[in-house]
């Protein structure tokens, strides 16, 4: 076959992205085959996926998309190994297109999102071509669908961190506002659950073992240590879920009290928090 043409590999470089010399391989490899090319391309980008599956990818960005309604939403984490990257356009647009992805087809979990169709490729075939493209580790760490009377995304500053708050007791006010306060409060302060019945068991078993040693290692009698016990489960619970918190924007009031404000019952039905590195 006749050698391959500088217009033939910008073309292909058009195409994919890939570098010139990658492109020109690819091309003779293929003798001239602009599928086959491709194809060589994408499973060079599998090759350099794999060989940096050790690798940690601590960067990134959330991304969110909500229905009109308000009634439905996707979260996903987008994760690369540097900020540089985490900022590059084709990171964000590939970032945009699994969240869209997400939202549009209801994958189960994250594994069959990443099966999921997007244009001819799927997104894990999409995230193996910027892999090759860019020689970073690109995964999907976090893939979050919630559904309520209200959900409302909150996205910290430099996206690094979201929230997705699923509010109930709405009563048909117009609550956006007040889930963005509580996705804020989410943000900042990291509880562990809605309330105390919905703290994990084994967590209050550590933290009541953990009271006891040192009501105990203080000298207490005895009699008195399930009591006192009892007293710094309450604290903790005061401390590290969502509902009994002091919110942040009015210290006089707690999370609780504050959407109790806002219009009577509405109140926390779940959360989940997502960070990057």
């Amino acid at each position: 076959m006749s050698a391959i043409s500088a217009q033939d590999v910008n073309k292909l470089r058009q195409m994919t992205g890939a570098g010139m010399m990658d492109c020109k391989k690819a091309l003779a490899e293929a003798e001239g085959d602009f599928d086959k090319a491709i194809e060589i391309l994408r499973k060079k980008g599998q090759k350099v996926s794999a060989s940096r599956s050790d690798r940690d990818a601590k960067e990134g960005s959330v991304f969110v998309k909500v229905s009109d309604d308000n009634k439905e939403a996707v979260l996903i984490a987008l994760n690369c190994e540097t900020d540089f990257v985490g900022k590059n356009e084709e990171f964000l647009s590939l970032g945009k297109l699994i969240v869209e992805t997400a939202f549009a087809n209801k994958p189960a979990d994250k594994e069959a999102l990443l099966t999921q169709k997007a244009g001819d490729l799927t997104i894990n075939d999409k995230i193996v071509e910027l892999v090759g493209k860019i020689g970073e580790k690109i995964e999907v760490s976090e893939y979050i669908r919630m559904t309520g009377e209200a959900v409302v995304p909150y996205i910290h500053a430099g996206s690094k961190l979201g929230v997705l708050v699923s509010l109930k007791g709405v009563n048909g006010k117009d609550v956006v506002e007040a889930g963005k306060d509580v996705g804020m409060q989410i943000a900042a302060m990291n509880p562990v659950a809605v309330d105390e019945k919905s703290v994990d068991p084994t967590l209050i078993a550590k933290e009541l073992e953990i009271a006891k040693a040192q009501i105990l290692a203080e000298g207490k009698p005895e009699n008195m240590v399930e009591k006192i016990a009892q007293g710094k489960l309450q604290k903790f619970y005061k401390d590290t879920t969502l509902l009994h918190q002091i919110f942040v924007k009015d210290n006089s009031k707690t999370v609780a009290q504050y959407l109790d404000s806002i219009t009577k019952g509405l109140t926390v039905a779940e959360f989940k928090r997502v960070s990057i590195g």
